[in-house]
């Protein structure tokens, strides 16, 4: 993956008559041919965002720019370097799916490359449905359509917006082994997503948007060991009253009938003082039936995140 932007956005805001205020100030770059996952919760700005940099909403102040062109000034050049697919299934019903996506590919002035057209649909496993009416087919097929549609004319960028939302299991695991193919291939993709394990599964970095603004923006890896916790929960033996006091330097929880002790370490650190707490433990007398640990997912890091920024 490259360190080069293919993506800047600069000070970008969009306020409406009403006041509302959808992007505050938001500065973000996307490198190219890296997966970048922007979460958030319903009507964090998400949609919105992906809408300024394909052209659909224009924004109040700020700067983007899709591989140098200024998505304003330079509208045709930018836009011809990204594919969108959108949240909602809008296609032209009567068309074949041959048709709508040849006719996709020519809407931004490219010739007609009927062998291009045939790689995308085989790679979406829509080849033998190329001769059927969109109408007749069901609704995973009509978000494979959006997606072939999307890549008609060989963008640089594709914009995924919530693209798995209502996709059966078995279409999901195809859609995101063709994602990752087009990045292999150098594609740069921008995917909204509100299952988080697919975000913690795919991307390369992490945007979390909350209210308009961007909360953080990390490599994936960096933001699971910078935010990430591992727990280890001790099965008592017997229920405790309290956290006894020579047990206070290792800031335990006790959960809430006394029959497990909570311990939260960093799995970064020179020492997770496990084995003195152990010992500890022993020390004070008490015993445990069975330990487990466990480590804080992206979906946790999530949450803590936005209501961090709430």
């Amino acid at each position: 993956m490259s360190t080069e932007s293919i993506i800047e956005i600069r000070g970008l805001s969009k306020r409406y008559a009403s006041g509302f205020e959808a992007l505050k100030n938001i500065d973000l770059d996307i490198r190219r041919g890296e997966i970048f996952a922007l979460l958030g919760p319903n009507g964090a700005g998400k949609t919105t965002l992906i809408s300024i940099v394909c052209g659909i909403v224009t924004p109040t102040e700020g700067r983007v720019t899709v591989g140098g062109h200024d998505i304003i000034r330079d509208y045709r050049a930018a836009r011809a370097k990204i594919g969108l697919v959108p949240q909602e299934l809008t296609t032209d019903a009567f068309e074949t799916v041959w048709a709508t996506v040849s006719f996709s590919r020519g809407l931004f002035g490219k010739p007609p490359d009927p062998a291009h057209v045939e790689k995308v649909l085989k790679a979406l496993s829509l080849w033998d449905k190329k001769d059927s009416k969109i109408l007749a087919l069901s609704g995973g097929m009509k978000r494979r359509v959006m997606i072939a549609k999307a890549l008609s004319h060989e963008p640089e960028v594709l914009f995924l917006d919530e693209p798995t939302a209502g996709v059966d299991v078995e279409l999901r695991q195809d859609m995101w082994n063709l994602v990752r193919e087009l990045r292999d291939s150098g594609v740069t993709i921008i995917l909204t997503t509100h299952y988080i394990e697919e975000a913690e599964e795919m991307a390369d970095r992490v945007g979390v948007i909350n209210r308009g603004q961007l909360a953080v923006v990390e490599d994936k890896a960096v933001l699971m060991r910078s935010f990430g916790k591992k727990q280890l929960t001790l099965h008592l033996a017997e229920k405790l009253p309290a956290v006894p006091s020579e047990l206070d330097g290792y800031d335990l929880e006790l959960n809430h009938d006394g029959s497990e002790l909570i311990y939260t370490y960093d799995t970064h650190a020179a020492r997770t003082g496990i084995t003195a707490l152990l010992g500890d433990l022993q020390r004070a007398g008490i015993a445990f039936k069975d330990l487990h640990t466990t480590q804080s997912s992206l979906e946790d890091i999530f949450v803590s995140l936005v209501r961090r920024s709430a």
